[in-house]
């Protein structure tokens, strides 16, 4: 299942890749991408703390995403806001890995893969 994610993570991020907007005005999908950015940081929090060994892994998915999305200004510091909203809000609540965390885990899997198909369906040339 993580895998599957990855995969519509990178999908995304390349049927999302586009030239830079003028003036990098907002898109229609921001609000998604901010989104998905708050889960790749809850994932990369949580997945550290429960033995995942992982590493790195989610942070440079969403360094994925913003080089194939190349936000600039307000957009970029959005998208990055939300991976570290994502990242804090589960630091200050979880100190180990609890049940309570396994799940969360699966459900922003979840949650982010039905965000990259639907972005993906609907955004790709």
């Amino acid at each position: 299942m993580i895998r599957a994610f990855l995969a519509v993570v990178i999908l995304m991020s390349a049927c999302l890749a586009s030239p830079a907007r003028a003036q990098d005005a907002a898109a229609p999908f921001d609000g998604d991408l901010q989104r998905l950015a708050e889960i790749l940081g809850a994932l990369h929090y949580l997945r550290g703390i429960c033995g995942s060994n992982e590493g790195a892994k989610w942070r440079n998915e969403m360094q994925a995403l913003i080089d194939a999305e190349t936000p600039s200004g307000d957009r970029r510091a959005r998208m990055i806001a939300g991976f570290n909203r994502g990242y804090n809000g589960f630091q200050q609540t979880y100190r180990s890995c609890t049940p309570a965390a396994t799940v969360a885990i699966r459900r922003y899997i979840e949650e982010g893969s039905k965000i990259s198909r639907d972005l993906t369906a609907r955004y790709a040339n």
